[in-house]
């Protein structure tokens, strides 16, 4: 799995679940536009995201934050446009003031001081963007679901589950402590879903083409497509063609089970 530098300091923030007894600060909102098939960037640390679409080409970000013992006010949000006005949209929560972000992810130039050690602040996002948007986000403490937009969708967490779906364009999805469902267009270079605790769903058109190659360790795997195995059949271990071939559909999981499901 590639990781993004806001991954980079999953150890230095403390899982936070939103409870009962958690804090709440008041919402944080912006409003933008997007241009026909621009890019949401939404990077994050602790805590989830939801991308649904919305209406025209306006993208709307609530943003809310929680804790229990941390300083809410040492967190922030910001969102800005990259490229001019109508370009693609990005959105960052940054938990210390020298920490700046871009499309490729969070850079932090702290001393790792105590001060944002011990901050279990967490920041739930949802979002609604154009229906043509592509969306590219991440977190480390939370789950990921984007809601059936029409561009390219990627999708990475490492402590959560990730439910990502397209009507049109490609999804690619990566975690390590959950599970993932998927729904999405194989074409180009294929795409990839990678957990290590988590079975991974992915549900595809009833007349797709593609070269699959599934792997578990303690699971198995399933489908509801037939496929044409090449060479010898291992239960754990599949590569074979859906339909006539095409594009490589690689998945991996070591705790779990894969399904490949009809639409």
């Amino acid at each position: 799995m590639q990781i993004t530098r806001a991954f980079a300091l999953a150890a230095l923030l403390p899982l936070v679940a939103a409870t009962a007894g958690a804090q709440e600060s008041a919402d944080w909102d912006w409003r933008g536009t997007m241009g026909n098939g621009r890019t949401l960037y939404l990077h994050n640390v602790n805590g989830s995201v939801r991308v649904e679409t919305g209406s025209g080409n306006t993208v709307e970000v609530r943003a809310v934050k929680r804790w229990r013992r941390g300083n809410p006010e040492d967190v922030r949000i910001e969102a800005r446009m990259a490229g001019g006005g109508n370009g693609d949209v990005i959105v960052c929560a940054l938990w210390h003031e020298r920490a700046t972000c871009d499309e490729d992810g969070i850079r932090n130039d702290s001393d790792r001081g105590r001060n944002w050690r011990n901050n279990d602040v967490s920041v739930e996002f949802t979002v609604r963007v154009p229906a043509t948007a592509r969306v590219h986000t991440n977190t480390v403490n939370g789950e990921i679901t984007i809601d059936e937009v029409e561009g390219d969708v990627r999708a990475q967490t490492v402590n959560g589950d990730i439910d990502a779906r397209s009507k049109g364009g490609r999804v690619e999805a990566n975690t390590v402590n959950g599970s993932i469902t998927v729904g999405g267009r194989i074409s180009g270079n294929g795409v990839n879903y990678s957990t290590v605790n988590g079975s991974i769903t992915i549900e595809l058109p009833a007349n797709a083409n593609a070269d699959v190659d599934l792997s578990v360790v303690n699971g198995r795997i399933a489908t509801e497509f037939p496929i044409t195995f090449d060479g010898t059949i291992n239960p754990r271990h599949i590569r074979a063609e859906i339909g006539e071939g095409g594009p490589r559909l690689r998945a991996r999981t070591v705790n779990g089970g894969i399904r490949l499901r009809r639409m």
